[in-house]
């Protein structure tokens, strides 16, 4: 068996580096500045959140919904509120007890990945804030003009699709699994697959379920956000 050549450092977004759920805060900040109907669009907001949690997502379908008012509005208008999402939500719940975890990977060297279920849209700039270049995520499908369609592109970043989108970024870059020693850090049952497949797995402020099966596998258990 030949050494692995790399070592990664592969993170979970939501309720993992971040304490709240990037995909819903978005939606949430979508009505607070008027893009929206505040009812309806929260009740199936909150649905999809639940669907989520459950393990049940028909992702295609909440891709849609999440990115209907953001193809309406245009660049322009999407990047500009954007901006404000990570001012007024995200930056100030970005904890130094998740900045210092990454640096800590960054300086030993690893590669640092974030590998997020949530569509690039709303990552990208919050995989920036974490000063890690290396994004997988959901991709939105564009239309002749270039913009968004409201569709995914490719294979959801989700469940077994982490594996397979993984599986591909390393093979454009000429590597394998044998090739790499992977760290994977997650609080979802979601992840189930890809905390499975990496040599080191670590529940992250998990869910009861992760919690629970991480204890019965000895699986190192990791609460990042844990009250002093």
């Amino acid at each position: 068996m030949k050494k692995p050549l790399y070592r990664l450092a592969l993170f979970d977004l939501d309720h993992t580096l971040l304490p709240l759920d990037s995909d819903h805060g978005w939606g949430e900040f979508t009505m607070q500045i008027g893009w929206c109907d505040r009812a309806e669009f929260g009740r199936r907001n909150d649905a999809f959140f639940q669907d989520y949690l459950a393990g049940r997502l028909d992702i295609h379908d909440y891709v849609r919904f999440a990115t209907e008012a953001v193809v309406q509005r245009g660049p322009q208008a999407a990047a500009a509120a954007h901006q404000r999402f990570m001012d007024e939500i995200i930056r100030p719940a970005i904890r130094p007890e998740a900045i210092e975890l990454v640096r800590r990977h960054q300086q030993a060297g690893d590669v640092v990945v974030i590998t997020s279920a949530t569509n690039e849209f709303v990552t990208r700039p919050i995989a920036q804030a974490f000063g890690v270049d290396e994004l997988i995520a959901t991709e939105l499908a564009r239309g002749p003009d270039g913009w968004l369609t409201g569709e995914v592109a490719g294979q959801p970043n989700m469940r077994e699709g982490k594996v397979a989108r993984l599986a591909a970024w390393l093979a454009a870059r000429g590597w394998d699994w044998s090739d790499v020693e992977a760290t994977f850090y997650s609080d979802s049952m979601n992840d189930l697959p890809l905390l499975e497949k990496v040599q080191h797995p670590v529940a992250t402020n998990p869910d009861e379920r992760l919690r629970a099966l991480a204890q019965e596998r000895g699986w190192p258990v990791l609460d990042l956000f844990k009250e002093k």
